[in-house]
């Protein structure tokens, strides 16, 4: 399985947030830790926002917060939000598929089955269990 970069940097962001859920983060500062354009970072925080995922708010002191505690926020659910509309395969996307094997082909079902599980898989973690551990001040 390969998530695409759209969700790699959602899970990324999250995490950070879950690093520190009581403080708002802006998609400037956001962008500029993980090197990325803050108009890319911004799409994928619209989409968190639209599913409830994370909380926003402009102006001074403004940004995104977790909108749910990081334990309630289900990792198979995110990824699932953040892949929508990209298939693993040509023929599991809606429409036509211009594969010449597809009514007779054996990898597709197997295909499914690993989509499954590795969703699965995601489902028994959350975002408490892969949040940054906040850095530890005191150590030197």
């Amino acid at each position: 399985m390969r998530l695409t970069r759209f969700t790699d940097y959602g899970l990324r962001m999250l995490m950070r947030m879950a690093s520190k859920p009581d403080q708002a983060f802006s998609t400037a500062e956001l962008a500029q830790e993980f090197g990325l354009s803050r108009n890319h970072l911004t799409k994928i925080m619209q989409r968190l926002a639209r599913a409830g995922i994370v909380t926003t708010r402009r102006g001074g002191g403004g940004g995104a917060i977790l909108a749910r505690e990081p334990s309630e926020i289900g990792l198979g659910d995110v990824v699932r939000l953040l892949e929508e509309g990209q298939a693993l395969v040509e023929c599991f996307a809606p429409g036509a598929s211009s594969c010449t094997i597809d009514g007779c082909c054996g990898l597709k079902a197997r295909l499914r089955g690993a989509e499954r599980a590795f969703l699965a898989h995601l489902d028994r973690s959350t975002l408490a269990d892969i949040a940054l551990a906040p850095p530890d001040r005191d150590a030197a």
